[in-house]
């Protein structure tokens, strides 16, 4: 089956608990067409470049998806209806990453440089 990652922004006034259930939403949609989700990561609230529908903020999430291209389609149709979401992107890939992603890893060793940082001080 061809594989994807589908990166969705939430709006930035939900509570962590609400992006969670969007995420499980996403899930059980693909799960439901015989899709399967690989692996969920939440990166965060973080600053989007740019202001959309005036957020300033938005909480990132990624999903691996295993599923054929109709399950993609009726995921994204699902994303685009639902008002929490304000962009999402699903792209094929080749294969899936290994553990954690670049931006998991990008986090990982900010906190790290913070923390040097604050060491020295």
């Amino acid at each position: 089956m061809p594989l994807y990652e589908h990166v969705f922004l939430a709006r930035q006034d939900l509570s962590q608990a609400q992006v969670d259930a969007l995420a499980a939403q996403a899930t059980e949609i693909i799960e439901q067409n015989q899709g399967k989700v690989t692996k969920t990561e939440t990166w965060g609230l973080k600053s989007l470049a740019y202001k959309i529908d005036r957020n300033r903020k938005a909480h990132f999430v990624m999903l691996n998806i295993d599923a054929p291209g109709a399950v993609v389609e009726e995921l994204e149709r699902q994303t685009r209806i639902n008002e929490d979401v304000i962009r999402y992107m699903t792209i094929r890939v080749d294969e899936h990453e290994d553990g954690p992603s670049v931006m998991m890893r990008k986090n990982e060793r900010d906190r790290k440089r913070r923390a040097d940082r604050e060491e020295y001080e």
